[in-house]
């Protein structure tokens, strides 16, 4: 006696399920691209909202920089009704000091809000990424103004009359290696996408799944029996 025949199921239910849609009888099926994140509307108000909040953050670095640059000292002398200034140590390496804070304090600001960023927003996109890039540039050009005016006169020989000749007084605040703007950006870059490599989520291995999402072939769920007729039409024993 031989048992009776399960029908395979109709083959339109996979494409169904492919498809997003319920098979016949069925729950309806969640669309899988509707998993992969927020659409793109979503990305690029969150990218323009994260380029915003960074770069306001460097007004934080404008200060930490007017705060922690040494200082170039600098002498006037008056010779023939004429004020002439210049370096008080020509062998100083102020002028160095101030380009590396910057560098410096934007590689931690980079580092900073890069680990912030993958934090609140783990499943990035291209959006997200270059808005935190954009942000960190414009955090640097706003620290670096805002240095720039905190910092002593500008106008050296109104400064060197207003001190008296041969009193030193600090030179103003200038960032000579304009390359150091950019060690923010590139810092929150970097680190962002090592984040992500280490920690981000991970897309599903194609080659563990069926042809339609299904269990691979010749692998059942445990506990469970294969389906469909066995060879000559009989279920398998």
């Amino acid at each position: 006696m031989t048992a009776p025949l399960t029908p395979p199921p109709p083959p339109h239910d996979d494409f169904a399920h492919q498809l997003g849609q319920a098979p016949s009888g069925g729950t309806p099926v969640a669309d899988p691209y509707e998993q992969d994140g927020p659409g793109m509307k979503t990305e690029v108000r969150e990218a323009v909202v994260v380029a915003v909040a960074v770069a306001l953050s460097g007004v934080l670095l404008g200060l930490l920089w007017w705060w922690l640059a040494p200082h170039v000292p600098l002498v006037g002398e008056e010779t023939d009704r004429s004020w002439v200034v210049y370096l008080k140590d020509t062998e100083g390496e102020q002028a160095a000091g101030v380009d590396g804070t910057f560098a410096l304090l934007g590689l931690a600001f980079g580092l900073i809000s890069a680990a912030l960023v993958f934090l609140l927003r783990r499943r990035g996109g291209v959006p997200l990424v270059v808005g935190l890039g954009v942000g960190g540039l414009l955090g640097s050009l706003l620290a670096w103004r805002l240095g720039v005016w905190l910092g002593p006169d500008s106008d050296v020989i109104a400064h060197a009359k207003a001190v008296g000749a041969g009193v030193t007084f600090p030179a103003p605040l200038r960032l000579g290696a304009k390359g150091a703007l950019l060690a923010w950006p590139l810092g929150a870059l970097l680190v962002h996408l090592g984040l992500t490599a280490l920690f981000g989520p991970r897309d599903p291995d194609p080659y563990d799944q069926g042809p339609y999402g299904h269990e691979p072939h010749g692998h059942e769920p445990h506990g469970q029996e294969p389906h469909g007729p066995g060879p000559f039409g009989t279920p398998p024993a």
